[in-house]
C-alpha cells in the first residue's frame, strides 16, 4: 500500500477544510498523477546529462542507469517523445519505486532534497487539477479562455509540471486556470515617470499623472505584502494557460508579475524584457509580414515597469483577433485534448505547417520559442490548420548576421535575444518547437516520426528557395536539443539554460 507524501498528504488536508467534496477525487487521481510525474523524470534520468549517471545500458527488458556510486536504476525503455504515463514504477537496487519525490530522495543526488520536494507537489497538484475537472465533454470551446483551461497537465515533458511552492490549495482553485475561477486583479498607482513605459498605455489604467499596473492578487499578498483588498478597483479576469496570464473580458490579456516558481523559473517581468517590448513587437509585424500570410504575431500594446521585476505589466492582443468566421485560435499545447492528432493526415498538415513558418524564420533570422503555449494554430471551420499565431516575444533569439544577409533592418536590441551563434538558434526553434511542440501534440516517437518523414522532403524544396544555412540538414540528421529541465533543477548555481540531446526520430527508432 502506498504511504502518502507529505505533499500528498497536506494537500489532502486542506481539501479537506476549503473542498472537501473533491476529497475523494482527489485520492482518486493520487496514483495516475504518480506515474505522469515518474514518466517524465524518467525521461530525463534516460537522457540528460546528469554528472552521477555513469553510464546507460539499454536492453530487451529496458533501460538500466549505471549511477556513479554503483548503484543500478532499472526502468522501461524510454520513448522521449511520449505523453503519456508509461513509467508506473522503476526499481533502484531491486527496490520498486511508484513516487518520483521517493525516489529522487533515495538517489541522494545534490541538491535533491528540494527537487524532490517540488516533485511531490508537482504530483500532489495535479491529481488537485485532475480532480477539479468536469465531465469530459468532446463539444469544442467557442471561448479562448476555455481551450487554455483544458490544459490540466501542464508542460508535457517537465517533472515539474504541476509544481506550485507558495501556493496553498485555497490559492492553487482560486488562480489555477485548470480550476475556471474569475481572479480579481488589484491595481497600484505608481507615477508615471517614476515608472518604464513602452508603447501605449491605456486611459483606464490612468488615474491623472499615475499609472494604474494590474497586480495579481497572490502577488499582492506574499511579495509587496499588502492585503489585496487594499489596491485600486478590481479588474476581473480570466487565468490563461500561464496562470499569470489573464484574459480580460472583451480585450486584451494582461501578463502581470508573479514572483513565484512554476516549473522552473520564477515568473517575474524583467525590466529588461519591458524596455525591449515596444521594439520586438514592431520588429515582429515587418517579420509577419514576409510570411505570406501564415504566420501573425499577437502585438504588445503597452508595457510598464516601476523598475521592479516584481511590479510590471504587459498587455498583448488576444489571439482572437486573428480568427476569420467560422475559424478557432486554439493553443497547441491544447490540440492534445481533441481528436485532431490522432489522423496521420492531420498532423502531417500541421507538422508542415509549423517547420515551414519557424524554419524560414531561422534562416531570416529569428528562432521562436514556439514550445505549446506560446504558439497557437489557426483552425478552419473543419479542423484543418491554416496559419500560427505567436504570442510573447520576451525569449526569441534575433540573429543580426541573417537578418542584414535578408536586407531586414536590423532592430535596436541588446541583451540575450540578440545572437549569431547558429547553435543557440537552433536550440531554441527545434527544442521549444519539434521536441516541445510537435512532440507533445504527436505524443510518441512513432507519430512524431511518420509526422516528419511525410514533410521534410517537401520541405527542402521550399525552404531551399532561400539561402543556404544548413538548418533543415541539422533538423533531419543531428539528434535534437531539449532543454535539460531536470538537470537545470539539481544545478542551482550555474545560470541559464542547460541542454541534453534526444534521438532524432529521422535517424533513430525510438520506442
Amino acid at each position: 500500500m502506498h504511504r502518502p507524501s507529505s505533499a500528498e498528504a497536506e494537500v489532502a488536508a486542506e481539501l479537506a477544510d476549503v473542498r472537501p467534496e473533491l476529497a475523494s477525487r482527489y485520492a482518486a487521481e493520487l496514483p495516475g498523477a504518480r506515474a505522469a510525474v515518474l514518466t517524465r523524470l524518467w525521461r530525463a534520468l534516460a537522457h540528460e546529462p546528469l554528472p552521477w549517471v555513469a553510464r546507460r545500458e539499454p536492453a530487451a527488458d529496458g533501460l538500466t542507469l549505471r549511477l556513479g556510486d554503483g548503484r543500478r536504476l532499472h526502468g522501461p525503455l524510454p520513448d522521449p517523445y511520449a505523453t503519456a504515463a508509461y513509467v508506473t514504477a522503476v526499481r533502484l537496487d531491486g527496490m520498486s519505486y511508484d513516487d518520483p519525490a521517493r525516489l529522487l530522495t533515495d538517489l541522494a543526488v545534490a541538491h535533491g532534497t528540494s527537487f524532490a520536494a517540488e516533485l511531490g507537489h508537482s504530483v500532489a497538484s495535479l491529481a488537485l487539477s485532475r480532480a477539479g475537472q468536469p465531465a469530459h465533454s468532446t463539444e469544442w470551446p467557442l471561448l479562448d479562455r476555455e481551450w487554455e483551461q483544458r490544459v490540466v497537465d501542464g508542460h508535457p515533458f517537465h517533472p515539474n509540471c504541476r509544481s506550485r511552492p507558495g501556493f496553498s490549495v485555497a490559492e492553487q482553485l482560486a488562480y489555477g486556470p485548470e480550476h475556471r475561477p474569475v481572479v480579481m486583479l488589484g491595481t497600484v498607482p505608481v507615477r508615471a515617470d517614476e515608472c518604464l513605459v513602452t508603447g501605449g498605455w491605456p486611459g483606464e489604467l490612468r488615474d491623472g499623472e499615475r499609472l494604474l499596473l494590474p497586480v495579481h492578487p497572490w502577488q499582492a499578498e506574499h511579495v509587496l505584502k499588502r492585503p489585496h483588498d487594499s489596491y485600486g478597483d478590481a479588474i476581473a479576469a480570466h487565468p490563461l494557460m500561464s496562470l499569470r496570464t489573464l484574459a480580460l473580458p472583451g480585450g486584451p490579456h494582461v501578463k502581470t508579475a508573479l514572483s513565484a516558481r512554476l516549473t522552473s523559473s520564477v515568473r517575474d517581468i524583467s525590466v529588461y524584457s519591458i524596455g525591449m517590448s515596444a521594439t520586438l513587437s514592431d520588429f515582429a509585424e515587418t517579420l509577419a509580414a514576409r510570411m505570406d500570410g501564415l504566420l501573425h504575431i499577437t502585438r504588445t500594446l503597452g508595457a510598464a515597469t516601476a523598475h521592479s521585476p516584481d511590479l510590471a505589466a504587459v498587455l498583448r492582443e488576444s489571439p482572437q483577433e486573428y480568427a476569420g468566421p467560422g475559424e478557432r485560435v486554439v493553443p497547441v499545447a491544447a490540440l492534445a485534448t481533441t481528436e485532431l492528432p490522432r489522423s496521420p493526415d492531420w498532423l502531417a498538415r500541421f507538422t508542415r505547417l509549423a517547420l515551414l513558418v519557424g524554419l524560414r524564420l531561422l534562416e531570416l533570422g529569428v528562432a521562436l520559442e514556439a514550445h505549446g503555449q506560446n504558439l497557437l494554430v489557426v483552425l478552419a471551420e473543419n479542423g484543418s490548420p491554416v496559419r500560427l499565431v505567436y504570442r510573447d516575444l520576451a525569449d526569441i533569439r534575433v540573429s543580426p548576421a541573417r537578418l542584414a544577409r535578408h536586407g531586414i533592418a536590423v532592430p535596436e536590441l541588446t541583451g540575450r535575444v540578440v545572437t549569431d551563434e547558429v547553435t543557440t538558434l537552433r536550440r531554441k526553434l527545434f527544442g521549444s518547437l519539434v521536441a516541445g511542440a510537435l512532440a507533445g501534440t504527436a505524443g510518441s516517437g512513432a507519430a512524431l516520426r511518420g509526422a516528419l518523414e511525410s514533410v521534410v522532403g517537401e520541405l527542402e524544396a521550399v525552404v531551399g528557395e532561400l539561402p543556404e544555412t544548413g538548418d533543415l540538414a541539422a533538423l533531419r540528421q543531428e539528434p535534437l536539443p531539449t532543454k535539460a529541465l531536470t538537470l537545470m533543477r539539481l544545478s542551482p548555481g550555474t545560470p541559464g539554460d542547460q541542454w541534453a540531446q534526444l534521438p532524432n526520430p529521422l535517424v533513430t527508432e525510438v520506442f
